[in-house]
This record gives C-alpha cells, structure tokens and sequence, in this order.
C-alpha cells in the first residue's frame, strides 16, 4: 500500500503510516478492517508495508545474525534499517518497536496522529542491533514489560490507536474524546438495552434523562489510570 493524495484538488495529503517488517502479509487482513480501513478509504491515511529483506543484498536475504560477545539468539543487523530509510525518506517520528522502549500511552497516539507520517520499525529473533535505536529511530516505544515474537503485534496496536484519532477516520470524533485515557482516566462503565438482564438492572441515573447528573455518575466512577511506572 502507497500513500496517494486523494483529497479533492490535492490541497491536503493524507497522513501516511510506513512500516518496515520482514513478515509484510501480516497487515493484510487488520489493515482491511473496521476503522483502519475506514479512516484509509475515506483518504485520512495510506498505509505503506516495506519488506526490510529487500534492503538486503546476499542471495538468502539476511537479516539477522549471531551477537557479538556470545549468548543465544540472533539480533537483527543494522544495514537493512539504515538502507531502508535512506530509500524511503521518511518524516516525522520514526519508532522503534521494543521492549526496552518507552510504555506507549494515549499521548503518544495524540500527538502521532497530529503528524503527517509516522514510521515504525518492526523488530523480530532475539533483538535489534542497539545502533538502530541509537542513530536511526528517534524514539523506542513498548506496549508493556512483556516480550512479543516481534514488533509486528505492536505496531498494529500503535496504528490503530493513532489511526482512530486522526480526523475524518471516524464519523463521531466525539467517541474518540470520550474514550479512556483522553484527558481522563478510565472512561466510566458502559451500558445498553435491555435496562434489566437476568436481573441485573442498568443504575437508575443513565434512564434518568437528567444529562447534569449523568455526567456527574460518569466523573464519580472514572478511574484514575495506573501509571507508565507501574
């Protein structure tokens, strides 16, 4: 997938999200679903899935190799990062998916889906050659303190919590500026029809109609999310 620009008169291109993976097909099928394919159709952003062993250059297109120093596992060479985005040129952040990054937040999707590009970095074995997130990325980002087959789960959760905050990827922003962690904390408790399942009864204030004292119902059972610091 390639950035276009499909606004009328091409006054504004869409943001364009970039990532660099040695699995490409495991985008396909999320990126063809629900909001991201959505926020995509309606010319909000274009997706670009860059192979990283085509910045390779041996007949096995190599990206790995053993660690320097000994030990199990392989690391992810830098040559291929580095060539790659050399070729591609990319703008703004550039984000290196990892365990040792940074816990990715709600901010962090704020201020990406302000960008008009956002890179990200696909990791994969053992771990990447440290001079990729030294020289190339400018920033290292983690979805928790636990360790992933690659970077490829993670950069569909970066994508999608970005994607939905960009402006036209979705008909009701005022969803989006309802959910947890936007300016808040935990959003409150949801609920639906019927008012009484099994016995269970929806609380009298959401039938109420009174939308001042709903309102306080929902401050009142906010939760204040855990920090970044656990």
């Amino acid at each position: 997938m390639t950035a276009t620009d499909t606004t009328p008169g091409g006054s504004t291109a869409p943001m364009r999200i970039t990532v660099v993976t040695i699995f490409p097909g495991f985008f396909t099928g999320p990126l063809s679903l629900s909001i991201p394919a959505r926020a995509a159709a309606a010319g909000a952003v274009s997706y670009r899935i860059v192979d990283l062993r085509e910045y390779t250059h041996d007949r096995h297109r190599t990206v790995d190799d053993y660690p320097y120093g000994g030990g199990a596992g392989m690391v992810m060479k830098p040559e291929p990062f580095f060539e790659a985005i050399d070729d591609l040129e990319p703008k703004g952040p550039i984000v290196l998916l990892s365990p040792r990054g940074r816990r990715f937040s709600q901010e962090d999707a704020r201020r990406y889906a302000a960008e008009r590009e956002l890179t990200l970095l696909c990791g994969h074995y053992k771990d990447v050659d440290q001079r990729v997130a030294d020289h190339l990325a400018t920033e290292e980002i983690s979805l928790g303190d636990f360790v992933l087959s690659g970077g490829e789960p993670a950069a569909l959760a970066v994508i999608d919590a970005t994607v939905r905050l960009i402006p036209g990827a979705i008909g009701d922003l005022e969803s989006a500026t309802g959910d947890s962690f936007y300016d808040r904390g935990l959003s409150a408790p949801s609920y639906t029809r019927p008012p009484v399942y099994r016995g269970h009864a929806v609380p009298e204030v959401l039938l109420s109609g009174d939308h001042a004292r709903i309102e306080a119902w929902r401050r009142e059972n906010e939760r204040r999310a855990p920090s970044a610091e656990g």
